[in-house]
């Protein structure tokens, strides 16, 4: 009888510290588990940003790319036509460029372009001193705004 009371004893001792393990076996699952759903919704939200990132990178290449390109045509305007003054415009790939040659006098000129893509504008000014027996360009900046 005593044997089979300490038996029962150990038992039931035997059963508690079984019922702990499960519960601080348990705890560790859940916190390991927040802890990993965690940092996967960091990374998640840092791929989604960088991607962002790079994609508004590439548009504004590619405007800038488009102001260049209408400079160019503003540029072969003033060629063709010396007397050239006015505006452009192109539509090009996903975006579009504008420009403005204004006459500042003589032979000067000032050619303002632009490109844009999607919502990212780049802008571009050109300084023109000269056109004829050729064009020189005293500068080619870009332009924060116009």
């Amino acid at each position: 009888m005593i044997i089979l009371k300490l038996f029962m004893d150990q038992l039931r001792l035997g059963k508690k510290f079984i019922h702990q393990d499960g519960y601080i076996t348990l705890l560790s699952v859940l916190v390991v588990g927040a802890v990993g759903l965690a940092i996967t919704i960091s990374l998640v939200l840092l791929g989604l940003g960088t991607s962002n990132s790079s994609l508004t990178l590439q548009k504004s290449a590619q405007a800038r790319s488009l102001a260049n390109t209408c400079a160019e045509n503003a540029l072969q305007q003033v060629r063709n036509d010396v007397a050239f003054s006015g505006s452009g415009n192109l539509s090009l790939g996903q975006g579009s460029c504008t420009f403005i040659v204004t006459d500042t006098g003589g032979q000067s000129r000032l050619i303002v372009s632009s490109g844009q893509v999607g919502s990212v504008v780049r802008k571009l000014k050109l300084t023109i001193n000269q056109i004829n027996p050729k064009i020189n360009i005293l500068s080619w900046q870009e332009l924060a705004d116009f």
